[in-house]
């Protein structure tokens, strides 16, 4: 009984993380934090051949993410903010197809974050009996879904923030002074520490525990001077 109790409690634990990671990455696609950064607004500077203590009054601001983001933009005049929307237009001078796999790829381990959870709901009330709904098959929808974060966090985005910056500009040009992951970016990255807890949690599970053993009541002895009496 008690190891049967502190399997469940670990499940039950494995189960949480499992929906937690799920919410971290909804959470991170209706954001707009997954890269900030300051764009300088090169033709401008070059017009009025700025020096040094006069760049800031050409220097903006940029952040966007999957979907939609602003540029505050500096170019002599004060500041202009625009909004930007990847989709419909801007996503096509982009890489369009990784930008999509990327957003496919982020519903796809919401799904299997969520498969992890109900097995481990279904591993919490009962002992597992096939190898697919038992750790086993914890350990595999973890590693999908993990895997699946692990790509996005690994990529590179070179030169996105200028092709953004300079969407739809004719007459100014824009430069990425530096550029920066956002929360909503590291948020994909808790969820990815999440599965790895997850599996840690998961492999506790595989532990034999020590069963609780009644103490048997000694049984008398009769010797023979008892048998005297």
């Amino acid at each position: 009984l008690r190891g049967w109790l502190c399997k469940a409690t670990f499940f039950s634990m494995a189960s949480i993380l499992s929906i937690a990671s799920a919410v971290l990455i909804i959470v991170a696609l209706s954001t707009q934090q997954w890269v900030t950064g300051s764009i300088l607004c090169k033709t401008g500077a070059e017009l009025v051949n700025a020096s040094d203590p006069e760049m800031n009054k050409f220097i903006g601001e940029i952040y966007y993410g999957l979907f939609e983001g602003r540029k505050i933009r500096q170019c002599g005049l004060g500041r202009r903010q625009t909004k930007i929307y990847m989709f419909p237009n801007l996503v096509r001078k982009l890489n369009g197809a990784l930008h999509v796999f990327i957003i496919l790829f982020l519903f796809i381990t919401i799904t299997f974050a969520l498969v992890s959870f109900g097995f481990c709901v279904y591993n919490a009330r009962k002992i597992p009996y096939q190898s697919i709904k038992g750790p086993a098959g914890i350990y595999l929808w973890n590693l999908i879904a993990g895997n699946f974060v692990s790509f996005i966090a690994a990529l590179k985005l070179h030169r996105l923030t200028e092709r953004i910056a300079n969407f739809n500009e004719h007459i100014f040009q824009f430069v990425a002074l530096e550029e920066h992951y956002g929360f909503s970016f590291w948020l994909c990255v808790a969820s990815t520490a999440t599965h790895g807890v997850n599996f840690l949690v998961v492999a506790i599970t595989g532990i034999h525990f020590p069963k609780m053993q009644k103490k048997q009541p000694e049984e008398p002895t009769v010797t023979g001077e008892d048998l005297l009496y």
